[in-house]
């Protein structure tokens, strides 16, 4: 099985750990262990966690989030979300993470106009 988890250090210094596929309870445990390993490994100023190729996302995968930014916290790493689909924008919003996890009011500005609320 492919690792659904990829990291790579930016020029800048920023660290990017891009998920594919479902963050779940079979992939939660994989995902908070990849961003622990790229905050220990390169010590960044920023992560940013890109959902682009990211399909599903449960409580578990929600809660694999959390565990990451609490990391990164403890790390003093900014942690940021990055280009969520519309349906994760949603459950983000509703959960109220979109703060926490350093998604940008015009992200859940578009979220709105996308659902027509």
């Amino acid at each position: 099985m492919e690792n659904p988890i990829r990291s790579a250090l930016g020029e800048d210094g920023t660290a990017l750990v891009t998920i594919r596929g479902e963050i779940d309870f079979s992939s939660a445990d994989e995902v908070a262990q990849g961003i622990r390993d790229a905050l220990s490994q390169w010590s960044p100023a920023e992560i940013r966690i890109d959902l682009t190729a990211a399909t599903f996302i449960d409580s578990t995968g929600l809660g694999a989030l959390i565990e990451g930014y609490r990391a990164a916290a403890e790390a003093h790493t900014r942690f940021v979300v990055t280009n969520p689909s519309a349906s994760f924008r949603r459950v983000l919003s509703v959960t109220g993470l979109c703060e926490l996890f350093g998604m940008e009011d015009g992200q859940s500005a578009d979220l709105s106009q996308a659902t027509g609320a």
